[in-house]
């Protein structure tokens, strides 16, 4: 078994998509519109294949609800850059082009070098070595 990909539903797909593609690596699939349902949604591939992705939404009737910064369910989503420094680099160019950095680069309990970053749904992402 393998993980397919994990969706999110968001308020502002380019957006979202811009994000994913700039920062993370990801390929973009077409855009899928079914105009009755008034549903659109991109696929974003990472890595050589197309074996893990992200299925970012938006559907006009699913909007933005308020939720604790912890809660049950899945939490975040991590993105291995390969080193240290890497995780550094790209954690910087977040700050600088604005996005807010809730986990400063650390060495996690577990051995994990991270940091983690809010996507501008404010979904936690760790960008980890």
């Amino acid at each position: 078994m393998k993980i397919s990909h994990i969706a999110i539903w968001t308020t502002d797909l380019e957006t979202l998509r811009k994000f994913y593609i700039t920062y993370f690596e990801g390929r973009s699939g077409k855009k899928y519109t079914n105009p009755r349902k008034g549903f659109e949604s991109y696929f974003i591939y990472f890595g050589e294949e197309k074996n893990a992705s992200l299925e970012i939404m938006q559907r006009a009737d699913i909007t933005r609800i308020h939720v604790p910064e912890e809660y049950m369910g899945i939490t975040h989503i991590a993105f291995s850059t390969g080193s240290k420094e890497k995780v550094n680099l790209l954690t910087e160019q977040l700050r600088k082009d604005g996005f807010r950095i809730v986990g400063e680069p650390r060495t996690t309990g577990d051995g994990y070098y991270e940091s983690v970053v809010l996507d501008p749904d404010g979904n936690r992402v760790e960008i980890t070595d």
